[in-house]
């Protein structure tokens, strides 16, 4: 059976890939905050093993390594799915460096803290059996292509496409690999939480309280409409199980408009687009 660790677990990507390997043989141990989530998904399956982590808190993340290595025994880690994340949008000009920061705390220094942690369960100890694990990390289309009014988030996504080019680089000499998934809106939550944090409307005195407030429904629209949660799990199996996986896979909806083009055109026509898109004109 093989073993797989994912983080941020709770609900969309992370809760529907859980699901998915469980269903197929795997073992998984499933990250999660709050121990309501952590009964519902024992309840879904019985091989799904919650975790109490908090990718923030090095104390969760050392009690759920040693608890994984309880349950491997002396065998590999196959493979970790870095999943947890948060967004909140908001002018980088205005947004508080402490909501900022949070961003970096829980989808970069997590994504780096859970990675380190976990390495020596994945292959670096070389005493372990079998073959070595794999990294999975869920990154974004922001990752590739900075939002306005996303600017926290799509930074620490940028950050964490290129962790993950570099722990490939570096973890070869082990042969554990490192994949990145960007997906492009999916009907997960975490648009719901974006939108809930901004129900007192922040910015609305500032000069950008119209073009954000056209921005979140065009967000929250997308993400209510985008893939299904099922079709990245789908993806994410996949860069587990491959025999020969992409260092990166885009699963985006309307891929030809929210991929191709943004990423081949010049960077000042995309300015446009998002300028006028959203009704920021540059001053006479």
């Amino acid at each position: 059976m093989k073993t797989v660790v994912i983080t941020g677990a709770s609900t969309g990507i992370g809760r529907t890939t859980a699901e998915r390997l469980a269903a197929k043989g795997w073992k998984v141990f499933a990250g999660v905050r709050k121990q309501e989530d952590a009964d519902t998904l024992k309840k879904a399956d019985p091989a799904i093993e919650p975790l109490m982590l908090d990718v923030t808190k090095a104390e969760d993340i050392e009690a759920a390594i040693a608890k994984v290595s309880d349950t491997l025994g002396g065998a590999k880690l196959a493979g970790l799915v870095n999943n947890a994340g948060i967004a909140s949008m908001g002018p980088l000009a205005l947004q508080p460096a402490d909501e900022f920061k949070a961003h970096f705390e829980v989808n970069v220094f997590g994504t780096l803290s859970a990675t380190q942690g976990f390495l020596p369960l994945l292959g670096m100890d070389r005493n372990r059996t079998g073959d070595p694990g794999r990294i999975v990390n869920i990154t974004s289309l922001g990752g590739r292509i900075a939002a306005p009014f996303l600017g926290a988030y799509t930074a620490t996504k940028h950050a964490v496409e290129s962790m993950t080019d570099s722990f490939r680089r570096e973890l070869v000499i082990y042969g554990i690999d490192a994949i990145a998934i960007g997906p492009g809106s999916v009907k997960t939550p975490i648009w719901d939480k974006a939108e809930d944090k901004n129900e007192d409307q922040p910015y609305a005195n500032s000069a950008w309280a119209e073009p954000i407030r056209k921005f979140s429904e065009t967000m929250l629209k997308g993400g209510r409409e985008g893939l299904p949660p099922e079709r990245v799990a789908e993806i994410i199996e996949t860069a587990l199980t491959d025999s020969s996986p992409k260092a990166r896979y885009a699963p985006v909806p309307d891929k030809f408009t929210n991929w191709t083009i943004p990423t081949h055109i010049p960077k000042r026509w995309l300015d446009s687009i998002f300028a006028n898109r959203f009704g920021m004109e540059r001053p006479d």
